[in-house]
């Protein structure tokens, strides 16, 4: 069957794959990636890395560490904590890019750790960035950063792929930010949620470099794990631009040559005609114009000149982040500026993505124009972007910022407002005094055009898995049903649980309270629980994995799950499938006579009595009176097996460090 890129780049960098399988969305694998960027978090992981028991790392060339993010804190405690993380990367011989070389997302661009058809993870949200160089870059947890310092992989489920062909150019001084803001806006049905974006089309070649960079980073705000561009002449030149900086510098052993290039090219993957995606988006550029998402919501989007009109009053501007703070940010921003004053109620506040970006535009003029316009600049990293450091929103304040987030309390008081807006607009923005379009605007805003198109997955055989020694050939039993999409972690278990220590029991015994109280009087020990979309959103406690586990119930079914959620359960040995065509049926049956407001009850005992067989990776369902019906998923293969044979990843992780001894 053909393959996508994602799962070309996958298979490249699995590990133990069986002899002759294909990699596919829905597999579970072990991955080597090429490297693995820690920040701030780092201190976080040394811990865990040592709790698994391991006493060195296996490989010191994978592993990347940045401070970035509270670079600005001088206190004694985080000057210590620095100090440690530091001194950990000189004792196992660790790269290190200490406070204020930049943004560890940037510096992973910049040195060569992120190459096209490479697998690059970090420990951090907007690892989708490197995607805008063509590697596949994904976010991991604390505990996946450990593993791969201690054993070199991790485990990965290749998630749904989808194509974004994008056709036209941009024009009426749109940018990669105005793109990415109009995608999240005009596709805000979760189109992509959990997915992988494949982008091609005429389109890409239009984009710069920067403009890929943005649009890939933002990409994890439009619920996206994955999204990468093609290689191309804008890429090459983008590499070779690097080797030369490399050789200029006189890197003794730079990760970036002209030879190396050509090297990394002849062994480029690329997708193969045919390949299947999930779901297909076609958007044209040229409907793209300046757009601002906001207040305090990035699906909420409203062109330029029509919040111009509604005199949105701001207090302070932000031109700085990992999504906007390259030197093509800053000559925008310094063509709205130059020979203009910041208004006096406003601050301007200022921040590189690395120090490098900061000397390029410091030499091209960039730096000069913004501080006579009245700028407060900031040491390259994070900050204000993550409510730290200077320049914090305080109650009631209005912000117009460059940043990539914007939810309620991300940069400073829950009680401000933020608008995302492209750097030319927060300039034109922090001259006006209140939200305002580029100069001279255009008389009609043009609105973004795009469709989607979902495709079904082709009928796969029921080929045989082999099952490892303690994972259970089938499982069975009645199916519980509760028809909530978007079901939060906080409904499976609540806030007030989750920092109180109780034992697995009383931990079982409150599953699913904040959902629906009488859900423990409706569940029976050996259920079976399904679920609706996006399973587990919100945040990342690991409680509402386990705590369904605790209670008895099998496993989890449902038509899709949170990345993260999946994530939790696995790493805990416990069972999560995704079978939409299931949900679909039951929600069919149990709530589609549900008439005139009524509503369906919140959990529901089917009487649908299953099997699920996980050697054909098949779900057979016998419904009272009715034929019986089967259903396939996904196949647990030995790595997803293994999770849950010795009860999770850290327990797979101590078996790995004892064979490598």
């Amino acid at each position: 069957m053909p393959q996508t890129l994602v799962e070309k780049i996958a298979q490249k960098y699995a590990v133990g794959l069986p002899a002759g399988h294909e990699v596919h969305a829905g597999d579970f694998l072990s991955i080597s990636p090429l490297h693995c960027m820690t920040h701030d978090n780092t201190d976080a992981v040394i811990p865990k890395f040592k709790s698994i028991g391991a006493k060195k790392v296996h490989n010191p060339r994978q592993p990347v560490f940045a401070l970035d993010h509270d670079i600005q804190n001088k206190s004694a405690e985080n000057l210590a904590k620095y100090a440690k993380i530091e001194a950990f990367a000189r004792e196992h011989g660790i790269d290190f890019y200490p406070a204020g070389r930049g943004i560890g997302h940037q510096i992973m661009l910049e040195e060569g750790y992120a190459l096209p058809g490479a697998f690059v993870v970090a420990s951090d949200s907007h690892s989708n960035i490197y995607g805008g160089l063509g590697a596949l870059g994904t976010p991991v947890v604390r505990t996946d950063a450990a593993a791969i310092w201690a054993t070199g992989r991790t485990w990965w489920q290749v998630p749904e792929i989808v194509k974004v062909t994008l056709t036209g150019r941009l024009t009426n001084g749109a940018s990669g930010k105005d793109v990415i803001i109009s995608l999240i806006g005009t596709f805000k049905n979760d189109d992509v949620l959990n997915c992988c974006l494949e982008f091609a089309g005429p389109g890409v070649a239009t984009l710069t470099m920067e403009e890929r960079f943005a649009i890939s980073n933002m990409t994890t705000e439009w619920g996206a794990l994955a999204a990468i561009f093609p290689y191309d002449d804008v890429t090459r030149q983008y590499l070779l631009e690097r080797a030369d900086v490399m050789r200029r510098r006189g890197d003794r052993e730079p990760r970036l040559t002209p030879e190396k290039i050509r090297q990394l090219e002849s062994e480029l993957p690329t997708a193969d005609p045919g390949a299947f995606y999930a779901k297909e988006i076609e958007f044209d550029l040229g409907t793209v114009s300046p757009y601002l998402a906001g207040p305090n919501e990035v699906k909420a989007i409203a062109a330029a000149r029509e919040l111009e009109a509604k005199n949105v009053r701001i207090d302070k501007a932000f031109l700085m982040s990992c999504v906007n703070g390259r030197l093509q940010d800053f000559a925008a921003a310094a063509e709205v500026l130059r020979g203009q004053k910041i208004a006096p109620h406003v601050k301007l506040y200022v921040a590189a993505a690395s120090s490098e970006v900061e000397a390029q535009a410091k030499e091209r003029g960039y730096w000069s124009a913004l501080a006579d316009a009245g700028a407060t600049f900031l040491p390259a990293g994070c900050g204000a972007c993550i409510g730290l450091g200077e320049g914090v929103l305080t109650d009631g304040e209005v912000g117009i910022s460059a940043t990539n987030r914007n939810f309620d309390g991300r940069m400073g008081s829950r009680k401000s407002q933020v608008y995302l807006a492209s750097p030319a607009v927060v300039a034109a923005s922090a001259v006006a005094g209140k939200i305002a379009a580029l100069k001279p605007a255009a008389a009609t805003t043009p609105k973004p055009t795009g469709a989607v198109k979902a495709n079904p997955r082709p009928a796969a055989g029921a080929a045989k898995v082999e099952i490892l020694p303690g994972f259970p050939l089938q499982v069975a039993g009645e199916l519980l049903f509760v028809p909530k999409d978007n079901m939060n972690t906080d409904g499976i278990y609540g806030k007030e649980y989750t920092y109180k220590t109780l034992p697995p029991e009383e931990m079982g015994k409150v599953a699913m309270a904040n959902y629906d109280p009488e859900f423990q009087k409706i569940a029976r020990q050996g259920d079976i629980l399904v679920g609706g979309y996006n399973f587990g959103s919100g945040s990342s406690r690991e409680q509402a994995a386990t705590s369904l586990k605790f209670r008895g119930l099998q496993l989890v079914v449902a038509g899709s799950f949170s990345q993260t959620y999946s994530r939790n359960a696995y790493n805990n040995g416990y069972i999560c499938i995704e079978c939409p065509a299931l949900e679909n049926d039951l929600r069919a049956a149990f709530t589609a006579g549900c008439k005139d407001g009524q509503a369906a009850p919140r959990t529901i005992r089917t009487g649908w009595q299953t099997t699920i067989d996980f050697t054909r990776s098949q779900i057979r369902v016998q419904s009272a009176g009715g034929p019986e019906r089967i259903y396939s998923f996904p196949a647990l293969g030995p790595v997803a097996q293994e999770l849950v044979v010795k009860g999770g990843f850290e327990a797979v992780i101590r078996d790995q460090l004892s064979r490598m001894a």
